[in-house]
């Protein structure tokens, strides 16, 4: 495993350096080695569209977040009042007075369906439900959105990766970009686009296949040797053969675009300040911290041209059953999540990037209408609200209605996979005309039952 480190001497709250947390997967190193004063190159912007899915791990609260209901009883309602946003008529929880500020750059829409009642990533990256013998998966299983991309656009520009998972690492393995399922022994993944299109993780050992012999942390600190033993390497293995991983690992190390986009040290102190420190969440959870910091990293790796980034962020299942009430979890979750997402668009936009760069904000299902007897809220499938930004999407739009209690769309039902056919549009993939094959060569189209792009909050 390659780690970017570097000095502690700016740390997160959880006593991580900034830099501590950056290890590559798919690097057998056995031991740290510092990027930052070897490659040298700027990072360009993108020619290609991208996508950031913040994944928000076991479900959010709509009434906590973006479907408040202010007239409803208090077992239903909660603790917190409304506060207006910038766009009329719309109102979110109190406790998001940032995002509220800036309603106008974003959309939300709080009637998605079509989620199962499960704890896993899957659903939120392929839009599918997988794992069991009801959910009829197609041979090799259903790949994640960024496989599919990854294989029908390849490489973004500068030749950067298609496809990676900037998640922090987490105990509760089906949050992570795995295709590991909950309460269910089969594992999806990776789908039936196949090993050379699952996401590089920038926290997991995916396999460690790649050992640099010869190559020791005084030889690092020259440039030109660094560069002999890789071309050294890249030698050897053009007749020993190499694969798909190994390919992804040299395309990190050889790539200065890459490294430099990875090594957030390269940021200016004034916006990693920005984006702020992380907030840890319970490890009865199982989910990661909220990092502000990934999320950084996210956008530095679509800045360097990687079409679709993943970030897992905080612990949202809140039954009250761990850590506190939803009221105490709100109140020390929701003003981070607030100021991280919020800053993470201002900074997209700031940039020139909210054109070429989309960003999805969701969990896997909502939270039911009503507080439960240890002032909780359980499961919801029935109805999410979820955040989207840029690229083919207005902002200051907000679709979908609730009913009175907020438990299922009375207006304009938005099934989860009508989000996905607007993210491939915006990628540039047409949903009626693309088609891959599953390993049994049955053509399979990238959504179900012809499900079109969201015209509603198209720009």
């Amino acid at each position: 495993m390659l780690s970017i480190t570097g000095s502690s001497q700016s740390s997160h709250c959880d006593r991580l350096s900034r830099r501590s947390f950056l290890r590559i997967g798919s690097l057998g190193m056995g031991t740290g080695i510092c990027l930052s004063d070897l490659l040298q190159a700027g990072v360009d912007t993108p020619a290609t569209k991208s996508v950031i899915m913040v994944y928000l791990c076991g479900g959010p609260t709509q009434f906590e977040t973006f479907d408040p209901k202010p007239n409803a009883p208090v077992e239903i309602r909660g603790s917190f009042q409304p506060t207006q946003t910038t766009v009329p008529g719309v109102q979110f929880c109190e406790l998001l007075p940032k995002l509220a500020a800036m309603n106008d750059k974003f959309s939300i829409i709080r009637s998605i369906v079509g989620m199962e009642n499960r704890h896993e990533s899957f659903q939120c990256y392929t839009g599918r439900a997988g794992g069991r013998p009801q959910d009829s998966e197609p041979a090799g299983g259903w790949p994640t959105f960024g496989s599919i991309v990854s294989r029908e656009l390849g490489a973004g520009s500068n030749g950067a990766l298609p496809y990676i998972d900037a998640s922090p690492k987490m105990s509760y393995k089906p949050y992570a970009n795995r295709g590991i399922h909950d309460n269910a022994s089969k594992t999806s993944w990776p789908g039936f686009t196949g090993m050379s299109h699952v996401p590089f993780a920038v926290e997991a050992d995916v396999k460690k296949d790649l050992v640099l012999n010869g190559i020791n942390l005084s030889r690092l600190s020259n440039r030109e040797q660094l560069l002999e033993q890789i071309d050294n390497i890249r030698q050897s293995t053009e007749t020993a053969g190499i694969d798909s991983f190994q390919k992804k690992a040299f395309g990190i190390l050889t790539s200065s675009n890459m490294a430099q986009a990875l090594d957030l040290e390269k940021e200016d102190k004034k916006v990693r300040d920005w984006y702020g420190d992380t907030v840890t969440t319970d490890p009865a959870f199982g989910a990661p911290p909220q990092s502000a910091q990934h999320l950084l990293l996210a956008r530095r790796l679509v800045e360097a041209g990687v079409r679709c980034v993943t970030v897992a962020f905080g612990a949202w299942d809140w039954h009250s059953n761990r850590e506190g009430t939803i009221e105490y979890l709100s109140n020390r979750y929701l003003p981070n999540f607030d100021r991280a997402i919020s800053v993470l668009l201002t900074d997209l936009e700031q940039r020139g990037l909210s054109d070429q760069v989309q960003v999805v904000v969701w969990g896997e299902f909502g939270r039911t209408p009503r507080i439960n007897a240890k002032g909780g809220r359980d499961h919801w499938e029935r109805t999410q609200s979820i955040l989207v930004a840029g690229g083919n999407v207005q902002g200051g739009c907000t679709l979908g209605t609730t009913d009175k209690q907020g438990g299922v769309p009375i207006e304009r039902p938005v099934h989860v996979q009508e989000v996905f056919a607007t993210i491939y549009q915006h990628l540039g993939l047409d949903v009626n005309a693309v088609k891959i094959p599953d390993l049994n060569g049955r053509p399979r189209y990238l959504v179900d039952e012809n499900r079109q792009p969201i015209q509603e909050i198209l720009a």
